[in-house]
């Protein structure tokens, strides 16, 4: 879009002139208009100093331009058509959250999403300044098989049931507010009560790969504190929810502990793992579906397994690895369910799935 005259911004419903006090009062961003096929996006900030705008596994980075001498920065960013994703504003070593944008996603991120990105019921926006609500109980981890102390916390939703083992739950605590997402889910009847367990990463990189650590001790540790919590907590019907490579655990732990793990929800499951790729170039290089596939092709017996993928539609290099394990865990004789969600590698798209998906994999205890 030509952006000039006295209100360049007039096309993406910005009236005014850029720096005066009138346009900051009114001005809301990010804004879009169509753009061909895609979305033409307005990024705006207020101040001195240049910045940078930086997207989460989309994009590189796009520089902000001054308009003129005033304080207003600016880019305009082409975006595909259905993409929600979180961004920042970097200046040297600091980032910031968008202060025009009302969708924030911790302290220093906010949330852009196409005007064609799908809705994302139970999800509330919430300001960057915002202080999530958090559950009440919390549980102290020691753990003898990771090592280490951590927080483990605990919310019954419509007063508890199934347990919801949450991988990297300080993230779905601190960033995005499951709590509220998914008592709105329990309360508007789209899932049963069930009791959210946040499990905090340690070494993401050693834990949630293909090895047994991980789950030999939410087994032998976890779960037994949250029986002896108090909490109503029925652990014989588990649901584990992981993202990228807490998808690669979850998926691992249902093939490699059965009688533990009979219902995932996993979003962009890193499925491109084998040992060592982590700490390669390229480490989604390797053979598709990496190390899971290989176990898969053996055909080990899944049918008591319901399984639930989602995966970004603009992951383009993560697609065929997470379509092929697809493939192959149906072939074992799972219950598989595939969506693809309108984002990039990106907790800001996989919201919406983690809640309908941890339904979906309870639906058959439902009698409704």
């Amino acid at each position: 879009m030509q952006l000039t005259g006295e209100e360049p911004f007039a096309g993406f419903g910005l009236s005014g002139a850029p720096g005066t006090d009138a346009f900051w009062a009114a001005a809301r961003t990010p804004a879009s208009v169509p753009d061909g096929d895609g979305w033409a996006t307005l990024f705006l900030r207020r101040g001195s100093e240049a910045a940078t705008v930086v997207f989460e596994s989309w994009s590189d980075p796009v520089p902000l331009r001054r308009w003129g001498a005033t304080d207003c920065w600016y880019a305009e960013v082409r975006m595909p058509a259905r993409l929600r994703v979180t961004y920042r504003f970097l200046m040297g070593d600091a980032a910031y959250a968008d202060p025009l944008n009302p969708a924030g996603a911790g302290g220093d991120r906010s949330v852009a999403a196409t005007p064609d990105a799908p809705p994302q019921p139970h999800w509330p926006a919430v300001g960057a300044d915002a202080v999530l609500n958090l559950p009440r109980t919390r549980l102290r981890w020691t753990s003898e098989r990771l090592g280490g102390r951590r927080t483990v916390r605990v919310h019954a939703a419509g007063g508890g049931g199934p347990v919801v083992l949450l991988l990297d739950g300080d993230d779905w605590l601190y960033l995005h507010p499951a709590m509220t997402a998914f008592d709105s889910a329990v309360a508007g009847g789209e899932m049963p009560p069930v009791t959210l367990v946040f499990l905090p990463a340690g070494d993401r990189a050693a834990e949630f790969g293909c090895r047994p650590g991980l789950w030999e001790a939410v087994r032998d540790e976890v779960l037994p504190l949250v029986a002896q919590s108090g909490v109503p907590a029925e652990r014989d019907r588990l649901v584990v929810a992981g993202q990228s490579l807490g998808g690669l655990s979850a998926l691992y732990a249902a093939v490699e502990f059965p009688g533990l793990v009979s219902r995932v929800a996993c979003q962009s499951p890193s499925v491109w793992w084998t040992p060592g790729a982590v700490d390669r170039a390229d480490p989604l290089g390797g053979p598709l579906g990496g190390a899971l596939a290989a176990r898969l092709r053996g055909r080990p017996d899944l049918s008591g397994l319901r399984i639930a993928f989602d995966v970004g539609e603009h992951e383009t290099r993560m697609l065929p690895h997470c379509a092929l394990v697809e493939d192959l865990t149906e072939r074992a004789g799972a219950t598989v369910r595939v969506s693809r969600s309108a984002s990039g590698h990106d907790r800001a798209g996989w919201r919406h799935a983690l809640v309908r998906d941890v339904a979906w994999a309870l639906a058959r205890d439902r009698t409704a």
